[in-house]
């Protein structure tokens, strides 16, 4: 028995004969692990707030690399966990094979809104429509009318982020200048908080006093870097103005932990289909509390609530990167 098959086995608990009275959930974390302050630590919040709840308990793994997500999907559905939760697009080929051998397993896929299997719930999320409203306060906060961005992974999901940034920049400036910049183009971009450090630099040297990162576990390192050069940050999808108080300028949520607690609790009765959550349906929004309170004024608090009122009634639209993959705010 390789490492691999040896961890998987352990997370997993193959112990059949023990029985299960009630189905187990399951989490399959992506890579960069789940305590990365970021989507991971949302997904995994979710879980565990479920569990305090109900005093239920879930089974979970930390991939290691790729080779992992069609043996962790086969081990936790052979081993009756159910619902089973992905937590990243990454996962849709390895469920789009796993799934259909096992009709009676619920699985629930953050980020994967295309599939169309019967015992498959896909999340997707209007990340344009937070990061527009992030991208209004890094307008109204910055004094040198330059403001970047910083992502992960450089895919369509992170460039729709970055897109919708820029045009609420531009909402509030249209004069102003937006630094876009990608950590990589594999997975490793989510969790190499040197890069993100480096790119924060630049991006400071051509005058962003205001950075937005849209990069998992790499956002550490510009949430870090911003503060220690003095300037503002932005985090996202967990809350992450605690890191650094003051000088978190706000957090774009995306609330991974909704969707996962609501698997978790649906069970075996979990909806299937495709689902969408944005900012009309509390999806996604921007973080205000204690740490970060003195740094957005009433004025700048009530503009975006305006936009965000107007997004969720539907008499403002956010363009979506991902429709025609063109962004009319900015050039990544």
């Amino acid at each position: 028995m390789n490492i691999v098959t040896k961890l998987l086995s352990t997370a997993v608990g193959l112990t059949m004969s023990a029985g299960l009275a009630l189905a187990e959930p399951a989490i399959i974390f992506d890579l960069g692990g789940k305590f990365d302050k970021s989507f991971n630590e949302s997904a995994f919040t979710g879980a565990q707030r479920w569990a305090d709840e109900t005093g239920g308990s879930f089974r979970e793994i930390e991939l290691q690399n790729e080779a992992q997500r069609e043996q962790a999907l086969r081990r936790f559905a052979e081993a009756g966990a159910n619902p089973i939760v992905m937590a990243g697009f990454a996962f849709a080929d390895s469920l789009g094979k796993v799934a259909p051998d096992y009709p009676d397993t619920k699985f629930a896929v953050i980020d994967v809104n295309w599939l169309s299997l019967p015992n498959v719930r896909g999340i997707g999320f209007n990340e344009h429509e937070g990061s527009y409203l992030v991208g209004m306060l890094a307008a109204q906060a910055s004094k040198t009318g330059t403001v970047g961005f910083v992502g992960g992974m450089d895919i369509p999901l992170i460039r729709r982020f970055g897109c919708g940034y820029a045009q609420g920049v531009k909402a509030v400036n249209p004069n102003a200048t937006i630094i876009a910049n990608m950590t990589g183009t594999t997975p490793a971009a989510w969790n190499d908080p040197v890069k993100g450090s480096e790119l924060t630099k630049a991006q400071i040297s051509q005058g962003a006093d205001v950075v937005y990162a849209a990069a998992g576990g790499t956002g550490v390192g510009v949430l870090q870097t911003a503060a220690d050069e003095g300037i503002l940050s932005i985090g996202v999808d967990a809350n992450q103005n605690y890191l650094h108080p003051g000088q978190v300028l706000t957090s774009m949520l995306k609330r991974v932990d909704n969707a996962v607690y609501e698997a978790f609790s649906a069970g075996e009765n979990l909806e299937t289909g495709n689902f969408q959550m944005g900012i009309a349906n509390g999806g996604v929004g921007y973080a205000l509390d204690e740490h970060n309170a003195s740094l957005v004024s009433s004025e700048m608090k009530a503009a975006v609530d305006t936009a965000a009122s107007s997004i969720a009634n539907g008499s403002m639209s956010v363009h979506n990167y991902t429709d025609d993959e063109t962004c009319p705010a900015v050039s990544f």
